[in-house]
């Protein structure tokens, strides 16, 4: 049986190889089959890397891929998951995963199904001669409605701070729409804008175990040097000396294991540059992967509206 060092460096490296489209449902099925083998006898340890490397599959999912057998694949995956995870806010954010790729793989087949419609349209002609038939324009996401309307606000608001007559009056016509569009669609808009369910948490204390093992390191002459003669540890302010005992944060700073601890005990981050630790409380962990995830996905629409389209891969 395989070791958990070696699953979860195995999911490290199918994570890498998620960003790489031709790799992407191959690494998918496997990330799929590993979750199938181990993750009900899997360590807490071990099952936070396997919802790491789902978060990161949702994430890819929405701001690069638009394939159906991309999104298909996703989707067992995250059934998958969603029957094996005990923890509730993970099995929560798994369901939205599945609702989203089972709306993206609606679309698909909705938009498959306009083309050949109107391809069949085509075959047969018009309606009557001169007379050409259009469909309905399909509607906006959710997200470009909201930047549409910050650009709707921005003119109208703009026009009524200058206190000057527009020059063109289709553009506050256009804004007033929009704004219109918006109100029509309040119930589903303002829920994703406010997410009243997301609130930031407390940040824990540091995982007690990554504390134990900070390395501890011995002041030395060259040290000194190198820091500087008037270098100090930054909670007691106290000068280094030669032999000072320091312990060493990931980010590189350093300080005494004394004036270290207590802060490490009520936070996660190191008291200058407020680089975080891993901490043992599961809901806060699983709490930053999603807004890893989010910022992610927020990057890929900013990336999208620029483009004035999305992104395609």
């Amino acid at each position: 049986m395989a070791s958990e060092e070696g699953i979860q460096q195995r999911l490290q490296d199918l994570q890498k190889q998620l960003g790489k489209k031709q790799m992407f449902e191959e690494s998918v099925s496997t990330i799929r089959s590993l979750l199938q083998q181990h993750y009900s006898s899997a360590s807490p340890s071990l099952r936070q890397s396997f919802y790491t490397v789902l978060c990161r599959v949702a994430t890819i999912l929405k701001t690069r891929y638009t394939s159906p057998g991309f999104w298909n694949a996703g989707l067992n995956l995250f059934q998958e998951a969603e029957l094996l995870v005990s923890d509730a806010s993970e099995r929560k954010h798994l369901q939205s995963c599945i609702a989203q790729a089972r709306d993206q793989l609606g679309e698909v087949e909705k938009q498959s199904e306009d083309s050949r419609c109107t391809q069949n349209r085509t075959n047969r002609g018009y309606l009557f001669e001169g007379h050409l038939t259009v469909d309905p324009e399909p509607p906006q996401p959710d997200w470009l409605v909201q930047s549409n309307l910050l650009t709707a606000a921005a003119t109208l608001f703009q026009g009524e701070s200058s206190g000057e007559q527009v020059e063109n009056p289709n553009s506050v016509e256009g804004a007033v729409n929009l704004l219109q569009d918006l109100v029509d669609r309040l119930d589903n808009i303002v829920p994703e804008i406010l997410d009243i369910d997301s609130g930031v948490p407390r940040a824990p204390p540091a995982s007690k175990e990554v504390v134990a093992k900070l390395p501890v390191t011995t002041v030395t002459e060259e040290v000194l040097v190198k820091l500087g003669k008037d270098a100090v540890c930054s909670i007691c302010q106290e000068n280094l000396v030669v032999d000072d005992k320091m312990q060493e944060l990931p980010c590189k700073h350093m300080f005494h294991p004394p004036c270290l601890k207590p802060w490490l005990d009520q936070h996660n981050s190191c008291p200058i540059c407020r680089q975080e630790l891993k901490t043992d409380d599961h809901a806060y962990e699983s709490w930053k992967e999603r807004e890893k995830e989010a910022e992610e996905e927020r990057k890929g629409a900013a990336n999208a509206v620029r483009g004035g389209e999305y992104m395609y891969v």
